[in-house]
């Protein structure tokens, strides 16, 4: 069964606001990640792979997967917040459950729980192979905390 949110979108104003967040990111840039996909409370971050981002055996590094996974479940809490906030990340445990290969892996954060103050969010990372072949290669969860953006 398809999930609703996978035809969603977020407003443009919220896409603009997440993609212009996203762009300052250092590390994302660094590392070759993407954001596919802004839906309300669901944010999708592409690598593509590359010698870059691996490990010794080839895999991608569990750095790259979980640096992924932590940005789309921030960025999937901050879809939820208002315009005058931003999102920091408390704490996040991943489990990584094979080794990450394929074309890309596609970090998924879903929001589970969206509060005033603390978000708590899914994390889960697939191996995508060319042909589209899909395994889940790394799932975990996630807290975030909600703060005042700066007043400028």
């Amino acid at each position: 069964m398809e999930d609703r949110t996978e035809q969603e979108q977020a407003s443009p104003e919220v896409r603009k606001r997440i993609r212009d967040s996203f762009d300052r990111q250092g590390l994302m840039a660094h590392l070759g990640a993407r954001i596919s996909h802004i839906a309300p409370g669901r944010v999708r971050i592409t690598l593509p792979a590359r010698p870059e981002v691996t490990q010794q055996h080839g895999y991608f590094h569990a750095g790259a997967t979980s640096a992924i996974a932590d940005s789309a479940g921030g960025y999937a809490a901050y879809t939820l917040f208002p315009e005058n906030a931003e999102v920091l990340t408390v704490e996040y445990k991943i489990n990584l459950l094979a080794p990450a290969t394929g074309d890309h892996i596609e970090a998924v954060g879903t929001v589970l729980k969206s509060g005033r103050t603390l978000t708590v969010c899914q994390l889960e990372v697939f191996g995508v192979q060319s042909d589209g072949a899909r395994k889940l290669v790394a799932n975990g969860q996630q807290t975030l905390i909600r703060v005042n953006r700066p007043e400028q």
